[in-house]
C-alpha cells in the first residue's frame, strides 16, 4: 500500500466556518447537568479543502481535533484528514490515499507514542498511521477467515471495514460495516486471530457493525458494537461471546467515552446524538430531528441545515474540557462542537 502523504500547510486565507454573527446567540440543547452550546462548522477551514463527508473525529493528547472527511469533488486539496488545534485553527492536513474512503478513526497510546488507527471502506484496508500521517502497517482482505475464503463458485464475499477497537493487550477488533456483518479480530501485530457475528438478527449476529469500542470501565473489558442495521447496540466478550444489548438509539454509528468515563456519547444517524451514563442509560437525545426527512436534507446546502438540530451524526468524541465533537453524515461535510455550559 502507498504511504500517506500530501503533508499540507495554509496556502489560502481560511474560511471560518464557524464565526458567530455579530449579536446572534448560538443554541443551547440538553437539560439541567448536561447543556451544550451549539457551534456548527466549527474550524478554520482552508480554501483549499473542501469537505467530504466528514465520518471520523478524535482528539490527541495536545487537544488537536482529527476530522477524516471524503473530500469534497470541489476540493482542490485531496487530503482527507484534517487537524485543527483546540480553538479551531487549522494546523496541517494529510492522506490523498483515503479520498472517497475515509471512514473509521480511532487514537491510542502506545508507550509515550499516539498513533492513529484509521479504516478505509473505499479499498477496504485497516490502516495503522503516526499523527503525521506515516504509515505503519495496513491490514487488507481477511483471507485466512473462513468465512472468506472462495466459495465453490470461486467468489469472496464482501468486505469493506468501517470502525475498529482496541483491547487492553493491543489486540484489534476490524467491524466490516459495509461489507459482510463479521467482526475480526487480530493481535497488535496485525496477526489475524479470529471471526465471530455474521449477518443476521439472533444475539450474537450482526447487520452493519459499524462502529465498535472496547469498554475498560468495568471489572473486564467488554467489546462494544454499533449494530446498526438492527437499531441496537450489542455487547461481547473480547473472545466474541454475545452478553446482551444495550436499548436507546435508532441507528447508532459509533461511540466516545468521556475522560472520566462516566459518560458514553452515540452518534446516531437519524438525526440525534446520545449520551449515555456509565449504567449505559439514556441521559439526553440532543440536538434530536429524527421526525424530520433527514435522509433529505443531507445532501442539501448547508443553510438548509437547522440550528440546534443533527442532520445525520456518524462520528463523536469528548475532549479533555468535556465538550464534545461530532461529524456528520452530510455532501457539503459539517463538524459541529457541543461546548459543555
Amino acid at each position: 500500500m502507498a504511504g500517506v502523504a500530501g503533508v499540507a500547510t495554509v496556502a489560502a486565507a481560511p474560511a471560518i466556518l464557524g464565526a458567530k454573527k455579530s449579536g446572534s446567540t448560538l443554541p443551547v440543547i440538553g437539560t439541567g447537568a448536561h447543556q451544550f452550546e451549539v457551534i456548527h462548522d466549527w474550524g478554520e477551514l482552508p480554501a483549499d479543502i473542501a469537505y467530504g463527508n466528514t465520518h471520523g473525529v478524535c482528539e490527541d493528547s495536545q487537544g488537536h481535533i482529527y476530522v477524516h472527511h471524503t473530500v469534497n469533488k470541489s476540493s482542490t486539496s485531496h487530503n482527507s484528514m484534517v487537524i485543527f488545534d483546540a480553538k479551531g485553527k487549522f494546523v496541517t492536513s494529510w492522506g490523498p490515499d483515503f479520498m472517497g474512503g475515509a471512514h473509521g478513526l480511532h487514537i491510542h497510546k502506545e508507550g509515550s507514542t499516539e498513533y492513529l488507527y484509521l479504516c478505509d471502506t473505499k479499498r477496504a484496508v485497516v490502516v495503522k498511521a503516526t499523527l503525521k500521517g506515516e504509515v505503519v502497517w495496513s491490514i487488507g482482505y481477511p483471507e485466512q477467515a473462513a468465512p472468506y475464503k472462495p466459495g465453490a463458485d470461486g467468489k469472496k464475499i464482501k468486505y469493506s471495514p468501517t470502525n475498529l477497537a482496541i483491547a487492553p493487550n493491543g489486540d484489534i477488533y476490524v467491524g466490516d460495516g459495509y461489507g459482510s456483518s463479521y467482526i475480526n479480530h487480530y493481535n497488535s501485530k496485525g496477526e489475524y486471530i479470529r471471526t465471530f457475528g455474521g449477518p443476521g438478527k439472533e444475539a450474537g449476529q450482526l447487520s452493519t457493525p459499524h462502529g465498535i469500542i472496547v469498554d475498560n470501565r468495568g471489572k473486564s473489558p467488554i467489546l462494544v458494537v454499533a449494530d446498526r442495521g438492527n437499531a441496537r447496540i450489542q455487547r461481547f466478550t473480547l473472545d466474541g461471546k454475545h452478553i446482551d444489548f444495550i436499548s436507546g438509539t435508532n441507528q447508532p454509528c459509533h461511540f466516545g467515552f468521556s475522560k472520566k468515563g462516566d459518560m458514553t456519547v452515540v452518534p446516531d444517524l437519524g438525526a440525534r446524538v446520545t449520551i449515555f451514563d456509565k449504567e449505559n442509560k439514556v441521559i439526553e437525545h440532543l440536538g434530536d430531528d429524527s421526525a424530520s426527512e433527514w435522509r433529505k436534507t443531507r445532501v442539501l446546502t448547508r443553510d438548509k441545515f437547522t440550528p440546534g438540530k443533527f442532520v445525520a451524526p456518524h462520528g463523536a468524541c469528548f475532549d479533555h474540557a468535556g465538550n464534545i465533537f461530532v461529524v456528520e453524515w452530510v455532501e457539503v461535510g459539517r463538524v459541529t462542537k457541543l461546548r459543555k455550559v
